[in-house]
């Protein structure tokens, strides 16, 4: 068989807002004609999320536009393949009280300080208040991207890329893992625990859970844990993650009995407190405290510290 032709996709004529790029629809094959007009497409497949009444109405306001910056009128012909743009409805967000801190910035990369509680990038409930959209914004860099991701609630360095071009380069420098990552951890203090130690497991995250876990199989994770030192029954210490599984360093911390001082999830889910909100006079004690690697395109050693503490120690 040949190899599937690649159709280009053309550039969008509508601008980021809030630091958020606008969303692409690309029209899809029409089964046994069931749009006659865009607007038919576009109230099905979007109504059950917001709610018919409200596309229609984003098409009166002109909201959805063609590749052309025009915008596209309900009872325009359906033309299936064509891409349409639109700006989602963003819900209010509160603000993260927490500046992002710029570490290093060149033509390539920024590396950042991300706060506790502020996501990396958009996704689910927080869109605007992310690390991605605040540097966008407060840089003026529309086309940065992440090249991994941290946690909301951990806090520290992360990687940006300024230029599309070069983001493939640094994204691969993760997945092979020749990034060599350093956490720190206020945790408690346990002299029965022999440090240090590698854990290796298998952890599993369920779509719709809130916590990941450890089950049997082959292990698909692994950690470094260290003790650096301990005082008044916590102890601080170095985390050396090989891979990157979700909550990976939260998950082995607990499953040694050393659970991280203020975390939600584990050892117990605290849904009373992830209902409320976010409690910003408890964040969880994990920083991201450096990262280590060679720059794929200029070959430069790096290596980055955060400027963050942890407020336990």
């Amino acid at each position: 068989m040949g190899r599937r032709r690649r159709v280009a996709v053309p550039v969008a004529p509508l601008p980021q807002r809030d630091g958020i790029d606008p969303v692409r629809v690309r029209l899809p094959s029409d089964p046994a004609g069931a749009w006659a007009t865009v607007g038919d497409h576009l109230v099905e497949r979007f109504g059950g999320a917001v709610g018919a009444g409200r596309v229609e109405a984003m098409l009166r306001e002109g909201r959805f536009v063609g590749a052309d910056g025009r915008p596209v009128a309900a009872g325009e012909a359906y033309d299936a393949g064509r891409h349409l743009w639109f700006h989602r409805d963003f819900v209010a967000e509160e603000r993260v009280p927490f500046e992002v801190g710029i570490v290093y910035r060149d033509e390539r990369v920024v590396v950042a300080d991300k706060p506790h509680f502020l996501a990396t990038t958009p996704r689910g409930r927080h869109i605007t208040e992310t690390a991605l959209a605040r540097l966008r914004r407060d840089l003026g860099l529309p086309e940065l991207q992440p090249a991994h991701r941290l946690d909301r609630l951990t806090a520290g360095l992360a990687l940006f890329v300024v230029r599309p071009r070069d983001r493939g380069a640094y994204q691969t420098l993760f997945r092979d893992r020749r990034v060599r990552k350093e956490y720190e951890a206020v945790a408690p203090y346990d002299p029965a625990v022999v440090l240090p130690v590698t854990v290796r497991s298998r952890i599993e995250k369920e779509r719709g859970v809130q916590a990941a876990r450890e089950t049997a199989g082959e292990p698909n994770s692994e950690s470094r844990v260290e003790l650096l030192e301990h005082r008044g029954g916590l102890g601080r210490y170095r985390l050396l993650p090989a891979t990157g599984r979700t909550h990976q360093l939260r998950v082995h911390m607990n499953g040694l009995g050393l659970p991280i001082l203020d975390d939600p999830l584990y050892p117990v889910v605290l849904e009373d407190e992830l209902v409320r909100g976010t409690d910003y006079g408890r964040p969880l004690q994990l920083l991201a405290r450096s990262l280590e690697f060679t720059d794929p395109v200029s070959g430069r050693e790096c290596r980055f510290e955060s400027r963050l503490r942890l407020s336990a120690w």
